[in-house]
């Protein structure tokens, strides 16, 4: 059931873009009396799940759901109409307009996308106002990975300032550290002392290298949430609620200090953990798994570990935090670009499967929302990638033209427009390809 929730959000999403985006080149398309052949949500090949002919356009659902399309009288695309290319050019047709029009026509797809990811967010601000941490309501401070003590960070950091500036969420630090060009993070020591630590410039790589995506873990109190049955924490006894206050007679506070007792414990050796049950102190021996777990889920955050504050905004108040929010989106994903070409980053390209997985099993409008948002300015940038096949392509080819007064030849644009169909399949193929390949071997 979780699977179709995925599915039905997927889809629900990807036709409200589809229609959109296509909508943006129909409209202008047909204020400059532009000639619209096909308007369909899917592609149709062979045949069309529905179509109607209203006018002098037929709009239609295709069987395959990998995009859609508007067929344009007189313009080189997906189609590869030749034989209407081989006649005159007639007044209603794309290649008939001036190029300024085409322009227009051509950008109309992708500014609909900016927009409405932008609209989106100002109406999510609206109507559902915004969580966020403050810097002083991680109550313990972070737990650090190995690799950032290195910079001089500890265990109980509190994050006071990144680049001088006190962050409004805190628990962006990650993200942040990752997508941006943070220099400097101002943290108070559980000493008390403060310190500014210097990052080192090329510090997303070296996450993106060793995996260490989030080095900055909010600390927790050591509560159990559930056992998982067969495990070694159940055969020894252990139950819902309990608090860890010890392992091998040390003492623990936090839920990371539990784990990484447990990891340090060499393999096949009892451990005595001390928990607190309903304010009796049991002592139970377990022998952890080879995977060094013994098979506890921790319980949530309390307001002991962290308060989670919410902040509502007028109509006028979220325009501006729309918009910021939606150019923040679009930074961020042109920023993990420079991973993608490398190795591993090609390795984790996803394609439809991998965008399916992030909608939630269980239906919420704020996630389905949120993520809309996203995929929209994701699909106006990747659209005016200059690609011969894609909106970008055409887009080049038409400034060349305005710039230097002279036009493409039509077969030059037919060259460039099978090129880049090439293009885009070899990357589709890619994407799915490992999306295949992660689920056959559990990675999704």
């Amino acid at each position: 059931m979780d699977t179709y929730i995925k599915i039905a959000q997927f889809l629900l999403s990807l036709s409200l873009l589809i229609i959109l985006h296509e909508l943006g080149h129909f409209i202008p398309a047909k204020i400059f009396k532009t000639k619209v052949e096909k308007f369909y949500l899917f592609f149709d090949y062979k045949f069309s799940l529905f179509k109607k002919k209203i006018g002098e356009t037929t709009y239609g659902i295709g069987w395959i759901p990998l995009g859609g399309y508007v067929k344009i009288a007189g313009m080189i695309d997906e189609s590869m109409d030749k034989e209407q290319m081989s006649q005159p050019p007639k007044p209603w047709e794309f290649r008939s307009k001036p190029a300024w029009q085409r322009l227009i026509i051509m950008l109309g797809g992708v500014t609909v996308n900016f927009l409405l990811g932008i609209l989106i967010y100002v109406l999510m601000f609206t109507a559902w106002g915004e969580d966020y941490v403050s810097v002083n309501d991680v109550k313990n401070g972070f737990s650090v990975t190995d690799d950032f003590k290195d910079l001089g960070f500890e265990d109980g950091d509190k994050i006071l300032k990144v680049d001088g500036i006190e962050p409004f969420n805190v628990l962006d630090i990650n993200k942040h550290l990752f997508l941006r060009s943070v220099k400097k993070i101002e943290v108070q020591h559980s000493s008390g002392n403060s310190e500014i630590i210097d990052v080192p410039e090329n510090i997303g790589f070296t996450m993106w290298q060793s995996g260490t995506m989030e080095p900055f873990t909010p600390r927790i109190n050591p509560i159990l949430d559930s056992i998982i049955p067969e495990s070694p924490a159940n055969l020894a006894g252990f139950e819902r609620n309990d608090r860890i206050i010890a392992v091998n007679k040390n003492t623990v506070k936090y839920w990371d200090e539990f784990t990484n007792a447990v990891k340090a414990n060499p393999e096949d050796t009892v451990m005595k953990i001390e928990v607190d049950r309903n304010g009796e102190t049991k002592v139970l021996t377990v022998t952890p798994g080879s995977n060094q777990t013994i098979g506890v889920f921790l319980k949530g955050f309390t307001d002991d570990d962290m308060i989670i504050s919410h902040k509502e905004y007028t109509f006028g108040e979220s325009i501006g935090l729309g918009m910021t929010k939606a150019f923040w989106k679009l930074n961020d994903y042109i920023g993990q670009f420079k991973y993608v070409f490398t190795k591993k980053g090609a390795t984790s390209l996803g394609g439809f499967i991998a965008i399916g997985s992030i909608f939630p099993s269980t239906w919420s409008w704020p996630a389905f929302w949120s993520i809309t948002a996203f995929l929209s300015i994701m699909l106006a940038f990747m659209n005016l990638l200059p690609i011969p096949a894609l909106d970008g392509g055409h887009v080049v080819f038409v400034l060349y033209e305005m710039i230097t007064g002279r036009k493409p030849s039509d077969k030059f644009l037919e060259y460039a427009q099978v090129t880049g169909f090439i293009i885009l399949m070899a990357l589709l193929l890619f994407a799915n390809g490992n999306d295949i390949y992660k689920w056959l071997t559990g990675q999704l």
